[in-house]
């Protein structure tokens, strides 16, 4: 869910840490490793709801600040982000050319330029320094990412 409403690069989300988190103002600190900066999200309540499943049922009791983690020992942040999206996408019986986190980014941010948004907006939004960066968004396969864009988010974007 992060990858896909947020557009969030895999480095992002493996670096996301438990303080990241902000219950009591609903938002969620994003600090890109990439280009250093830090984003703040509203956190979508869809979205706080499965990483509070998660803290609650699924990662394990650890030292370790960072949200997500393996769940075999020994416990350690979780990194293999690309291979376990990409099984998942597999599973789900997407047939993309290149399935993995960053067709969740495209996805957002194809999902965004379909809503009107300005590439300047959605560069801001996915963490773009230069507008170059943004610029591949307005000459992207819709065919292709549609079957990505398409799953439900429940209402999130």
């Amino acid at each position: 869910m992060l990858l896909a409403v947020y557009g969030l690069r895999t480095g992002d989300l493996i670096s996301l840490r438990l303080e990241d988190i902000d219950w009591d103002h609903e938002t969620l600190v994003v600090r890109s490793p990439k280009n250093r900066q830090t984003r703040t999200y509203p956190l979508a309540r869809p979205v706080g709801d499965a990483i509070l499943r998660y803290l609650q049922h699924v990662r394990p009791r650890s030292d370790h600040r960072e949200l997500f983690l393996t769940h075999r020992p020994p416990i350690r942040p979780f990194t293999r982000v690309n291979e376990a999206v990409s099984r998942r996408m597999r599973r789900m019986g997407l047939t993309i050319p290149h399935p993995g986190p960053h067709a969740l980014r495209h996805a957002c941010a194809t999902h965004l330029l379909a809503e009107g948004l300005s590439l300047k907006e959605i560069g801001d939004y996915l963490g773009h320094k230069k507008p170059d960066a943004t610029r591949i968004y307005a000459k992207v396969d819709f065919t292709g990412l549609r079957q990505v864009a398409d799953f439900d988010l429940g209402g999130l974007l």
